[in-house]
């Protein structure tokens, strides 16, 4: 038995008040799921389009970004 037919087999046998507070926890779950997709680098970004960066040029890029955005004093 796999975990999906366990949760489903468990699921079946609480009473339905206690099927839909589950649902709504497991609905609760999938926002935080979604969010954690790893990120992808510039690097990665750019893999596909043949372009070589550095580190260095996606440092100075980022400098160069960010050189007029305002700071806290």
């Amino acid at each position: 038995m796999n975990i999906e037919q366990a949760i489903l087999e468990t699921i079946r046998t609480l009473p339905p008040e206690k099927q839909s507070e589950l649902l709504n926890f497991a609905n609760s779950l999938k926002p935080q799921a979604e969010r954690k997709r790893p990120l992808q680098s510039m690097k990665g970004l750019c893999a596909d389009l043949g372009v070589s960066l550095s580190e260095e040029d996606i440092a100075e890029a980022r400098q160069e970004m960010w050189k007029n955005f305002p700071r806290e004093a």
